[in-house]
């Protein structure tokens, strides 16, 4: 399919028919659903842990949804043919997920149920950080030349705004606090931009999403993103926005990659029949 012809894809079948289409689109697919799969997982975690009852009870919620959100990524990608959307959620390799590294970064030390030391500050910013993004993306993607994709992005944006509101008021709260809460924040802040520069990325296809009116560039993906985190911030940290462990959408992960499809896995082996 050439730009110019027509843009709109309504099937699975019919984005087979291009070789090249198919691959970005599946590219893209993959990082959606990789990203929200463990962006929920790891808030999973937080479950009993988080500061009170009324923020453990919404932080589940918000959870629960952000995990439904990647199965309808997942579903899209079996309806292309690339397998089960439970295989593909728990039964992947490292290397062939697609997430941005930042995302699977453990939230403190130990282990969840081994004396958990866990950080509020760097959960506050991850998320805060990763749902405008998120916004950002979906909002593009429902202009997207695959209508079935467009249709998902539609229904998740329904849920989404009430995420980013929920830890923009987190991260407001905290940032206008006390001295040692805005420090906290801060330096979660500055180990942010050192790290989160591979989710902005679209990874080897980026070029084909935006030729094929899959997505926006990459290039105005970051812009949009920089211009809103500007807003809250008032002024963005001097140096250039990084990406100091490599490109998730590379297929480079680090050992919280590896931490994490551990335990996911386990539960998953321990009843593979068991549904979401």
């Amino acid at each position: 399919m050439e730009r110019g012809e027509e843009k709109v894809i309504t099937s699975a079948e019919q984005a087979k028919q291009d070789p090249t289409y198919l691959q970005a689109l599946k590219e893209l697919l993959y990082q959606l659903a990789d990203d929200d799969f463990l962006v929920s997982f790891r808030g999973s975690e937080w479950l009993g842990l988080a500061p009170h009852i009324e923020e453990d009870v919404a932080f589940s919620s918000i959870t629960q949804n952000t995990m439904g959100h990647a199965l309808l990524f997942y579903q899209l990608l079996e309806e292309l043919g690339e397998g089960k959307v439970d295989v593909l959620a728990h039964d992947r390799k490292p290397s062939e997920r697609k997430n941005a590294i930042y995302l699977e970064k453990k939230n403190g030390e130990g282990h969840y149920t081994e004396e958990p030391y866990y950080d509020w500050a760097l959960t506050v910013v991850r998320n805060y950080f990763y749902e405008t993004f998120k916004k950002i993306k979906l909002e593009a993607i429902t202009k997207s030349s695959y209508q079935p994709l467009a249709n998902v992005a539609g229904k998740v944006l329904m849920e989404q705004p009430y995420h980013l509101a929920h830890w923009k008021l987190w991260f407001e709260q905290l940032y206008n606090s006390t001295d040692d809460a805005r420090a906290r924040l801060q330096t979660r802040i500055a180990e942010a931009w050192e790290e989160f520069g591979d989710v902005l990325e679209l990874g080897p296809y980026a070029t084909e999403m935006a030729h094929f009116e899959l997505m926006i560039s990459e290039v105005e993906l970051r812009d949009r993103w920089l211009e809103e985190i500007e807003l809250m911030l008032g002024t963005l940290p001097s140096r250039t926005l990084g990406k100091k462990y490599g490109s998730g959408r590379e297929g480079e992960h680090t050992s919280d990659l590896d931490q994490a499809i551990e335990i996911f896995q386990d539960v998953y082996v321990s009843d593979e029949g068991a549904v979401w």
